[in-house]
C-alpha cells in the first residue's frame, strides 16, 4: 500500500548521482562555473536526503 507514494529517499539518490554525474562532465568539458552551479545544487539534494533519512 506504502509503494503507492514511492520512497523519497531512493528519488533523492537518484536524483543526486545524476547531478554529481552533470557537474563531472561540465567540469571535464571545461565549464568550470556550470560545474560549480551544478556542485552547488548536489550540495543542497544531499541535504535533503540526509533529512529524510533522518526522519525515516
Amino acid at each position: 500500500m506504502f509503494g503507492l507514494f514511492g520512497n523519497p529517499v531512493k528519488k533523492l539518490e537518484k536524483e543526486y548521482k545524476a547531478k554529481l554525474t552533470e557537474a563531472m562532465q561540465a567540469q571535464r568539458s571545461g565549464d568550470i562555473q556550470g560545474y560549480a552551479r551544478l556542485n552547488s545544487e548536489a550540495e543542497a539534494i544531499l541535504g535533503r536526503l540526509e533529512e529524510a533519512k533522518k526522519s525515516k
